[in-house]
């Protein structure tokens, strides 16, 4: 299960404990850190070390638990408008806050989840950051453009994250009640089962776009989740990706 220090109203790990009870030990959890409430209770970015390590403390509270991992959350807010020096020390000053919380036992793992990878991508190509990340998680699927899709697939790349470790998130960009899942016809690019829906082969593909082994999804509805389920049984067919990829790279 996948949750945020800020959702909710910063109370999503609270009801998740809650909810759960005794049963939160049986998931793996990942959570995020970075943004934070103004006095108006307002979220807003922050990589201060100090913030974070607070955040990751707060939420081993809230959790009952401490998660199994925890991601940086969208650092590329507090990075985009700075100095490539300046961006490059506060990133690595963030990085080796969560790093410091597994070490002192307050997560197993850390990682980045990042909404725009291309600026974080530019901090590090830009000098050695000395802590790693073990996970990535990504904006997944059909509805990001090339340059999009590009950049989370060299997220993972730039920190050298085994596959099994890279993650994805907003498969759907929102919501499947978007007149787009209802009416586009994705069935030449999945196989194995006759008529799968499209957010079936929607939910599939974006295993594929960029490559991930897992993807967080968002619902209420029972149904809705099975069928999401049933869909990772879903065969892809590679050579009609390809050329999927092909045209997204061209504009057509």
């Amino acid at each position: 299960m996948d949750t945020a220090f800020n959702y909710r109203d910063f109370t999503s790990q609270r009801r998740l404990a809650a909810v759960a009870g005794d049963l939160l030990a049986q998931f793996t959890i990942s959570t995020k850190v970075g943004f934070f409430p103004n006095p108006h209770g307002r979220p807003v970015h922050s990589l201060d070390p100090a913030r974070l390590a607070t955040a990751v403390e707060q939420s081993c509270q809230d959790l009952g638990r401490i998660p199994d991992v925890v991601l940086l959350h969208n650092p590329e807010h507090s990075l985009t408008a700075l100095p490539t020096d300046q961006a490059g020390d506060l990133f690595a000053a963030a990085c080796a806050a969560l790093a410091d919380a597994v070490s002192v036992g307050l997560a197993r793992e850390w990682g980045i989840s990042s909404w725009n990878p291309a600026p974080v991508l530019g901090v590090i190509r830009a000098g050695e950051i000395e802590h790693r990340p073990s996970v990535v998680m990504v904006r997944v699927g059909l509805t990001l453009p090339d340059p999009a899709l590009t950049a989370a697939c060299e997220l993972g790349e730039a920190f050298a994250i085994p596959p099994d470790r890279r993650w994805g998130m907003s498969p759907f960009a929102g919501s499947t009640t978007d007149q787009a899942w209802r009416t586009t016809n994705l069935s030449p690019l999945v196989t194995g089962q006759p008529h799968p829906s499209t957010p079936q082969a929607a939910f599939r593909l974006t295993y594929e776009l960029p490559p991930v082994t897992r993807v967080a999804v968002s619902t209420s509805d029972a149904t809705h989740l099975r069928e999401l389920v049933t869909a990772t049984g879903l065969d892809v067919d590679d050579a009609a990706l390809h050329r999927y990829r092909a045209l997204l790279r061209t504009g057509t």
